[in-house]
């Protein structure tokens, strides 16, 4: 997507980029770059935090990244909310830029998780071709996460989310014990602007237009799988873990990634 006529696009700094931190690793297996797919709202960034946890490789979130920015009022910030609180995309020219300085991180050698990025054609098979570029890693593996739409629009109208610990809660399916705060940290829930039913309609048709054949040109790869995001959180973490290790074990091509000891 293009930047609108008249508007200047903001450069990159470094300060831009957001690093996620890592929890100790599994000793027998990581799974490398992963790249989670699937419409707003089916939980892709509570199943990259799950996998931080269970792999103790980073989340690389694009969406966190611009949130940031907005929360601080950058000028990268101010040209992503007037197109985010549209339901629009940011322009792919920043979007791979962002993507490409976080791959240079210490941090991403033996695998990573990709949350929101690609989310157009162009950036996926920019993705495609810059990648190797970056690390030495097995290729990269997509997993779509497939919920329906009307489960969707409850869990973006209903998602609350930590400013602190960035824990997710959501109204209607997982509320907090106390109304509007968190459980871990006490802090003050925020409801994003940008999760309300008009911008999540506007966010399918971009979606739809835009996203969807992302998920299909990973899908007529061999290194594609598709998991229920329906059934409970845990039970959807297990069934991403099994296709990754699925994934990785039976395609020669892929490679197994063993942590260094």
């Amino acid at each position: 997507m293009a930047a609108r006529a008249g508007r200047e696009v903001p450069t990159l700094t470094s300060d831009s980029v957001t690093h996620h931190s890592s929890a100790p690793a599994d000793t027998t297996f990581l799974p490398g770059p992963v790249l989670l797919l699937g419409a707003p709202g089916v939980g892709k960034g509570t199943q990259a935090q799950l996998l931080m946890a269970e792999f103790g490789i980073p989340q690389i979130s694009t969406g966190d990244i611009l949130r940031e920015n907005i929360a601080r009022g950058t000028e990268l910030g101010k040209a992503a909310k007037v197109l985010m609180d549209q339901g629009q995309l940011v322009p792919d020219q920043i979007v791979n830029d962002m993507v490409q300085k976080r791959l240079t991180g210490d941090d991403v050698h033996k695998g990573y998780i990709l949350d929101g990025f690609p989310r157009t054609l162009a950036q996926a098979t920019w993705l495609d071709t810059h990648l190797p570029i970056f690390r030495e890693t097995p290729p990269l593996v997509a997993i779509n996460i497939r919920v329906d739409e009307t489960e969707l629009l409850r869990r973006i109208t209903g998602r609350r989310v930590c400013p602190v610990c960035k824990h997710i809660y959501n109204i209607y399916s997982h509320p907090p014990a106390k109304p509007g705060i968190c459980d871990i940290d006490g802090s003050l829930l925020k409801h994003r602007s940008d999760d309300t039913e008009a911008t999540f309609t506007e966010r399918m048709k971009a979606y739809d237009s835009l996203t969807a054949p992302v998920i299909e040109h990973y899908r007529s790869s061999n290194r594609f799988r598709e998991v229920d995001g329906e059934a409970p959180v845990e039970q959807v973490a297990q069934s991403i873990v099994a296709a990754l290790k699925e994934l990785r074990r039976h395609n020669p091509d892929f490679g197994l990634l063993i942590p260094d000891r």
